[in-house]
């Protein structure tokens, strides 16, 4: 079955929007700074990701 740009763009926008929680999660458990602030720097690029999808996401919700 071929997936519809917008159903596309909803899978991926679902997955950032889960790394950026699980990121943001992980830096908080973590002890050790480098790893944490490494998976920090991850959930805000994630952050961008899930805000350029959720813009194309728009387009395609009608």
């Amino acid at each position: 079955m071929e997936m519809r740009t917008r159903d596309t763009i909803l899978k991926k926008l679902l997955d950032a929007q889960e790394n950026v929680r699980d990121y943001e999660m992980f830096s908080k458990q973590v002890a050790d700074k480098e790893v944490a602030e490494t998976f920090k720097k991850f959930a805000e690029e994630s952050g961008m990701q899930a805000s350029k999808l959720q813009d194309l996401f728009k387009k395609y919700e009608h």
